[in-house]
């Protein structure tokens, strides 16, 4: 009997080890490019300053500066946010997400980060290391579509981001085409915004929409914004000198909060943009940024704006 029994035992003790073999490879698969990633598992990301160890998978990320729409489009949880972020309307997944600076290192540690990101210029970044691994960024150094690449690095989610990157591409270069058939080749566009009680005018990498404007679309910067705004990126002036400044089409960033008055006088009024009725008004905290969020809205605000659909 025990012979006969001995083969059977010897066949099941095979097959469980096979099954358990099969299923440990399974498990020890995961890699840092995988989604479903152990969160103690680490990439070492190159940034610009040196490589840096951080998590494959992170779950708790603060963004002191400019990038939380960056993280938020590649579905990574954020537990703390800078204010600009906060006041944008648009953002409204960051209702119940803390507000921190730089300087609010105490509440910093109580969110417990895994990620810290920011821009190069933030305070205390050597007390943020000792938090947690904190990557910044030089504001153009590279350009916004390239930044959100290194966002998508940063986060292990380089496919996610280079596919956004190649759709938006496609989608503002078509739309740009479209807009030039309707105002004409040689039509100029400015963007100008009223920020606290000042006018600026603003180049082709400042946000507002400038990166689709012009860089996507190819649309024409009137020769004065090129010459005051085009290399330092934004260019501030005063309601006389706007008329020099405005395009045969403006796209003008305002708050309902900010006094307005320019409006009324008679200087702009008598700009051509304003009585042909080429003056599309944005909200100002929702146009801030390029990252992809605000992107793919300001897309549509063009689309809307130029050609009414």
């Amino acid at each position: 009997m025990k012979k006969l029994l001995t083969p059977f035992l010897l066949l099941s003790l095979l097959l469980l080890s096979a099954c358990g073999s099969s299923s440990a490879k399974q498990e020890g698969n995961t890699t840092p490019s995988d989604n479903n990633k152990s969160e103690s598992t680490t990439i070492t990301y190159q940034s610009e300053n040196g490589p840096i160890e951080v998590p494959a998978n992170p779950q708790r990320v603060i963004v002191i500066s400019s990038f939380a729409g960056n993280v938020m489009s590649l579905g990574v949880n954020l537990v703390g946010v800078d204010s600009w972020a906060k006041q944008n309307p648009r953002f409204e997944e960051l209702k119940d997400v803390a507000e921190v600076s730089d300087e609010s290192l105490e509440k910093i540690i109580e969110l417990d980060p895994d990620l810290i990101i920011g821009l190069s210029t933030i305070n205390n970044i050597d007390k943020l290391k000792e938090i947690a691994p904190t990557v910044t960024y030089t504001y153009d150094r590279v350009d916004y579509l390239t930044q959100h690449l290194e966002i998508g690095k940063l986060l292990n989610k380089e496919k996610e981001a280079a596919a956004w990157v190649e759709d938006f591409k496609k989608r503002a270069a078509a739309l740009g085409e479209d807009i030039k058939a309707k105002i004409g080749a040689d039509a100029t566009v400015s963007v100008i915004e009223n920020y606290n009680k000042q006018l600026y005018v603003y180049g082709n990498n400042w946000g507002r929409g400038t990166e689709i404007l012009y860089q996507e679309m190819k649309l024409n910067m009137p020769e004065k914004v090129k010459e005051s705004a085009l290399e330092p990126g934004y260019y501030a002036l005063s309601t006389e000198v706007l008329p020099e400044y405005a395009g045969d089409y403006i796209v003008l960033s305002k708050s309902s909060e900010t006094d307005n008055s320019f409006q009324d006088t008679e200087t702009y009024k008598n700009v051509p943009a304003v009585k042909n009725n080429h003056v599309f008004e944005a909200n100002m905290n929702e146009f801030y940024f390029n990252d992809p969020l605000t992107l793919d809205f300001q897309l549509e605000f063009f689309k809307k704006s130029f050609l009414g659909n």
